[in-house]
């Protein structure tokens, strides 16, 4: 029998319980979230009269949740009208009315005694064969398994999300000693294909996979911090994009999680893993103590390793924890030589050699640091994973690695990795030793565009499960390699479609990266059925190179500016009008430039977490690459009999005019920036490639034909012009923007109402474009523009002048 999902009923609305029904819903689910009535009334419902019979009061803790949940930073919800997916209510009232849903997830508090009073109610209602999960992060499946019926036992399981969990994207199954393989199958195949989840079915051991070794790493370097002498701000400064792990490295992410939550892990572990060699870590150090003592719980509680005070003046600095003294201190701004020798260096994965041979501090730190992690990955498997990539998918999926344990320990080599175990007193574990007898040497290897891991009981490497859904351009970069520059590498994915990847520095476009653009679309005109744009760096593209554009405009060689804008816009424009499909497939940043690409192309295949806009307002000019006479262009496909036109076009005018970006692709709509109908979304992120591949060819297959140039753009004159700069004038007199900003608003205005024509007009793309062109140039010679680009360059974040 195939099983779908079509309603879930979410029991407990916390933070993750909320989370994990927004996510839901995100994906189009109909959820069911229930929660506890309140014992007692709260001084609002005192005064309204209210009794704790009220369905107001009963659903009180539910939907109070809820609604903190959704208004949240950084939203839970793709976009807020998802919301209305989910319904409310409390487990007296509602509980029956599980029986209509598909699959029961129980996110309640960790306590085994309460998880078990409330599975003793759901299986009064709850039908025969539906799934029931608990979120549970660390109580054994098999404790909670006891004293449930047969049907109950083979549908139950752990299902453990990452907080939050539309953006953390681990997903661990675990199964209990009676579930049925088949329901473990599915789960695992409906987080990775409905929820865009890594799937990682892990063994009922304390805290499982992520937790396991995210703990313990947190733990030893808690444990480190004073035997080397180095601050919470060093530590973080060293483990952060340093290594290609998040900004928020180690302590200020666990101010963001939260110290109790850190800290009810580690005592479980300490408590129920008496046989770990290194059981001792997971014991509080005495700072650790003291933090919870005085509340000290991170953001939650207003201070933690961090502190945010407000002065005097009304403005605000961070504070930073002495460990020593157990006192706030300014914040200090570490510095190490070693990071001078690898800033250079984009690909992370090639820093670990150089990170563990350095002589100072930081390279003591290194070599102690992974000395200590690859002797605690060794000694976990079989305990916690037969397969070692799940380890690696699990610290990648849930705690935001760029590279595994065992990924880090391939790219300092296996030998080096043994002699730094050696050099800090660890013991290697005998299926190390024979790997290091044997002639393969790694644990992973690349054949035919696949990854291979090695097969500790066999001995040997085996294909990873689950890659033929996905395309790795890490794979096959230099196997289908059909071209390259210093800005982009042409792979050939099969099938006559070909992919661009940009290689330039934050994947920003620049004249290598449009050199590359057009090669390829000159490629797959004559030989190939499609261009695909994408790749799996951290962002699609941060946009233009400002960098070259600053350096034009200061030397004040407008002509060469000229030339490279006007490059620039054909090259979007060659996307548009070439004789083969192009699919944009952008993720995470696609802004500016990044944006204009994915405007242009004949078909977008955006990841869910897509954060695209035209933000060239904040380096004081419009959108030079075809992204305003696009806008333009949208906004007048979009007029109707009888509609007020202009305030459609008003609309097009305030996005770029507010730089406003998309928080997910599916905001993106909202925005016209995708477009209905024509543009899709992948939850999966690591689905994305393969899914514009399929697009491009089954466009290529139908008879795509070369698209017409659009001649009839109607365009709206003074009309628009003039309401523009009435609007204009009102925003700066109320100071809402500066002269600056005016001025650049203006010229937007300007192109967008297709110059000052005494009435409606049709015109061409390529007027628009000129207009475009000459508008952001003119702001390119205006000294305020070049302080926001100077500005941006060396501070990564706009200036207001």
């Amino acid at each position: 029998m195939k099983r779908r999902i079509n309603k879930v009923a979410v029991i407990g609305s916390g933070i993750m319980g909320s989370g994990i029904a927004c996510h839901f819903a995100n994906i189009g689910v109909e959820v069911l979230l229930l929660d506890i009535v309140p014992r007692e009334l709260n001084e609002k419902e005192k005064k309204q009269s209210l009794s704790l019979e009220h369905k107001q009061v009963r659903n009180r803790i539910v939907n109070d949740a809820l609604q903190a949940s959704l208004k949240s930073n950084p939203s839970p919800i793709y976009h807020q009208d998802f919301a209305k997916r989910i319904s409310t209510g409390n487990l007296e009232d509602d509980i029956a009315k599980v029986k209509d849903v598909d699959w029961i997830i129980e996110v309640v508090v960790e306590r085994l005694d309460i998880k078990k009073q409330v599975f003793d109610n759901l299986e009064k209602h709850r039908k025969p064969g539906t799934l029931i999960t608990s979120n549970t992060s660390g109580i054994p499946i098999k404790f909670m398994n006891e004293g449930r019926s047969d049907d109950f036992k083979k549908h139950f399981c752990g299902t453990h999300f990452f907080n939050p969990p539309r953006y953390l994207k681990l997903f661990e199954v675990i199964p209990g000693p009676d579930t049925a393989k088949e329901v473990i199958e599915f789960l695992k195949e409906y987080g990775e294909k409905f929820l865009g989840k890594t799937s990682v079915v892990a063994k009922d051991t304390p805290a499982f996979i992520g937790n396991r070794v995210g703990i313990f790493s947190i733990m030893s370097l808690f444990h480190q911090v004073k035997d080397l002498d180095i601050t919470i701000e060093e530590i973080d400064k060293l483990t952060g994009p340093l290594i290609g792990r998040p900004k928020s490295a180690t302590f200020r992410t666990v101010d963001v999680v939260g110290l109790d939550t850190l800290v009810h892990v580690a005592n479980g572990l300490h408590e129920n893993c008496p046989n770990d060699e290194r059981n001792d870590l997971f014991k509080l150090p005495d700072f650790i103590e003291k933090m919870m003592k005085n509340d000290w719980l991170g953001s939650k509680s207003g201070q933690g390793f961090y502190k945010k005070i407000k002065n005097k003046d009304g403005s605000s600095e961070i504070k930073s924890l002495d460990l020593n003294t157990m006192e706030y201190r300014d914040k200090q701004s570490p510095r190490f030589e070693l990071m001078n020798k690898t800033k250079s260096i984009d690909n992370v994965a090639k820093r670990f050699p150089i990170l563990i041979e350095d002589d100072s501090k930081a390279g003591k730190f290194f070599r102690k640091n992974f000395a200590a992690l690859f002797a605690y990955i060794q000694n976990r498997i079989p305990e916690i994973s037969d397969e070692l990539y799940k380890i690696d998918d699990a610290m990648k999926a849930g705690f935001g690695w760029q590279h595994g344990p065992f990924q880090i320990w391939d790219a300092v080599g296996l030998e080096k990795g043994i002699e730094l175990m050696k050099e800090e007193g660890y013991e290697v574990a005998d299926w190390i030793q024979d790997l290091s007898a044997s002639s393969q040497k790694t644990f992973y290897s690349v054949k035919d565009g696949n990854t291979y891991y090695y097969d500790i009981p066999k001995k040997e490497q085996t294909k990873v499960t689950g890659q033929d859904a996905f395309i790795i351009l890490d794979n096959i970069r230099e196997s289908r390699k059909v071209f390259e520059n210093k800005g982009v590498s042409v792979q050939n994915l099969g099938d006559g479609i070909l992919n661009v990847e940009f290689r330039s520095k934050m994947n920003s476009i620049d004249g290598d990266v449009l050199n590359g653009l057009n090669h390829a679309i000159d490629l797959a005109e004559k030989e190939y059925n499609g261009l695909v744009v994408s790749n799996n760096g951290q962002n699609f593209s941060v946009g233009a190179n400002i960098g070259m554009i600053f350096m034009f405009a200061v030397e004040q060689e407008y002509e060469e500016l000229n030339a490279a804008i006007k490059y620039f816009q054909d090259t979007m424009m060659r996307m548009r009008y070439s004789s083969i499909p192009t699919v944009a497939a952008p993720h995470q940043m696609a802004l500016g430039g990044g944006c204009e690409l994915s405007l242009h192309a004949d078909k977008v295949v955006a990841s869910a977490e897509t954060y695209i806009g035209l933000v060239e307002f904040g380096v004081g000019v419009i959108p030079g690459g075809g992204g305003s006479k696009e806008m333009t262009l949208r906004a007048a496909q979009t007029f109707q009999k009888d509609d007020v036109e202009l305030n459609r076009l008003r609309e097009h005018f305030l996005t770029i005019g507010m730089a406003k970006v998309a928080k997910s692709a599916y905001e993106a709509y909202d925005l016209n920036i995708l477009q209905k109908g024509k543009d899709i979304v992948v939850v999966n992120d690591n689905r994305r490639i393969a899914t514009a591949k399929k697009y491009a060819l089954l466009m290529a297959e139908q008879g795509y034909t070369k698209p017409v140039k659009t001649n009839n753009v109607k365009v709206l004159g003074r009309q628009a012009l003039g309401a523009f700069l009435v609007g204009t004038d009102q925003m700066m007199a109320g100071k809402y923007i500066s002269e600056h900003d005016k001025k650049i608003a203006n010229k937007l205005a300007y192109v967008m109402s297709g110059g000052d024509l005494s009435a409606p007009t049709m015109v061409s793309e390529q007027y628009l474009l000129d207009l475009e062109r000459e508008a952001f140039l003119s702001l390119c010679g205006e000294r305020k523009t070049l302080e926001r680009i100077q500005h941006m360059i060396k501070k990564g974040k706009p200036l207001r002048n």
